[in-house]
């Protein structure tokens, strides 16, 4: 049984067991030893996002790697994608997030990335929980000159945005664009912004006034809603909505209709399509998106690979199989020719390259994906009980398996971050999806609300 992490890094309450301090102190010094191989100078990326816990845990991590003989480079507020890219363009050894991504600001979270930009697998969170718990290492102190310093790492926005800038097609500009732009009162409230303007926008920028309390709050990729009225208002473009730590973005059309994470990879792998850069004609998404995802990419010749919920195993699976495009339905899109992980500004970027080169709107590119009804429920519960044990909750999902047979789907699984059961149920009718989806809620809440 894992001990810290999750699907997702270690995530809680801030300075509530595991979210503490002196956890974070030991993260940092567990992580800093199993990245050490030789006797050269060893460093680690540490960034954050614009939670108040964050100056907490991001001074504990740090004085847990120096601790250990390592440099910690702190970067202060970036996207998680942004830590990933300085990790390997610096030649750190690992790097480290604090963020809980969208959840609200009393949590937080500890993410790890490899010298190679990858999230650690499985066996080496494992052999960080192994050498906290069997206290290994609590022995191991360097002294004198071989103990860690920090440093801060002045122009870290500045690679980020450069960097973001080049993966955008050279000659292209945004000019005539007007862009609304939500960064959630998040990691990217300063990055994005000038990347979107220096290539030429005109942006629109709410949700970038971070006070330590506001991120996520009635905003962002949580909420495209914000940046939907502001589209209006302003009559712009487009709407682009980051999350907490920019690895997920929310699009909104001019009309300001909201278009998940599914109209964004069927667009952008069909244009891989075309271009013949879709590695093995295969996208990666998970079994939540829509299956009018499939017919739209298999009626152009190519095919769609699920995965369990979850970027790091559409990522596994990309990497395993020698694919170079996946996402989830919930805004994570991975294009591993420019990134090793989900990056906001840089899916957005893609998805603005294709409108450019196309000559089209928003809508117009969307129209290729046509969805099946899908229904979404989240039911908060007290503890997570394997489902499979709770006789009432598996006899309602064969129920309706058995009323919606080859016309649709039905998905329930736990939340790896948040006490909630996740139902969905995919049908030809709305109606009856959303009938289904609410008798499986209650049924479950009878046993676990």
């Amino acid at each position: 049984m894992r001990k810290l992490f999750g699907t997702d890094g270690v995530r809680g309450i801030a300075n509530v067991y595991p979210l503490t301090s002196e956890m974070a102190l030991q993260i940092g010094r567990a992580t800093a030893y199993i990245f050490k191989s030789t006797n050269r100078r060893h460093k680690v990326v540490i960034g954050k996002d614009t939670r108040i816990s964050c100056y907490m845990l991001e001074q504990a991590l740090a004085s847990g790697v120096c601790s250990m003989g390592v440099d910690a480079l702190l970067v202060g507020p970036m996207p998680t994608p942004a830590v990933a890219f300085i990790t390997t363009a610096m030649r750190a050894d690992a790097g480290l997030v604090i963020s809980a991504s969208h959840n609200p600001y009393q949590d937080n979270g500890i993410k790890i990335f490899g010298r190679d930009g990858y999230k650690l697998p499985d066996d080496e969170e494992a052999e960080i929980e192994d050498l906290i718990f069997g206290q290994k290492i609590d022995s191991l102190r360097p002294t004198a000159t071989a103990i860690g310093k920090a440093f801060r790492i002045d122009d870290a926005h500045g690679r980020y945005i450069e960097y973001c800038k080049s993966v955008f097609p050279k000659g292209m500009t945004l000019d005539g664009l007007k862009i609304v732009l939500d960064c959630a009162h998040g990691a990217a409230y300063k990055v994005a912004p000038i990347i979107f303007s220096e290539l030429g926008a005109e942006v629109v920028a709410i949700g970038v006034n971070p006070n330590g309390q506001n991120i996520n709050k009635n905003c962002g990729a949580l909420h495209p809603e914000v940046a939907a009225r502001q589209v209006l208002k302003c009559k712009a473009d487009l709407g682009i909505a980051l999350d907490g730590d920019g690895d997920r973005v929310a699009i909104v059309d001019r009309r300001g209709i909201y278009l998940d994470g599914d109209y964004l990879m069927a667009i952008c792998a069909l244009d891989m399509l075309e271009a013949k850069t879709l590695k093995k004609k295969t996208l990666v998404t998970t079994v939540m998106s829509n299956l009018g995802l499939d017919h739209a990419i298999k009626k152009h010749g190519g095919k769609v690979i699920r995965t369990k919920v979850g970027d790091r195993y559409v990522v596994d699976e990309m990497r395993a199989e020698g694919y170079n495009f996946g996402g989830e339905q919930s805004g994570h899109h991975i294009f591993l020719d420019y990134s090793t992980t989900g990056d906001g500004v840089l899916s957005a970027l893609q998805l603005l390259a294709v409108m450019r080169k196309t000559n089209q709107r928003l809508a117009e590119l969307a129209s290729v994906l046509q969805k099946l009804p899908q229904v979404l429920r989240n039911v908060p519960v007290k503890e997570k009980q394997d489902l499979t044990h709770l006789h009432s909750v598996t006899d309602t999902i064969e129920r309706v398996e058995r009323k919606l047979r080859e016309r649709g789907r039905v998905l329930v699984r736990y939340s790896g971050t948040e006490p909630l059961v996740r139902i969905m149920v995919e049908g030809p009718k709305q109606k009856e999806c959303e009938h289904f989806a609410d008798e499986i809620g209650r049924a479950i809440t009878k046993e676990l609300g």
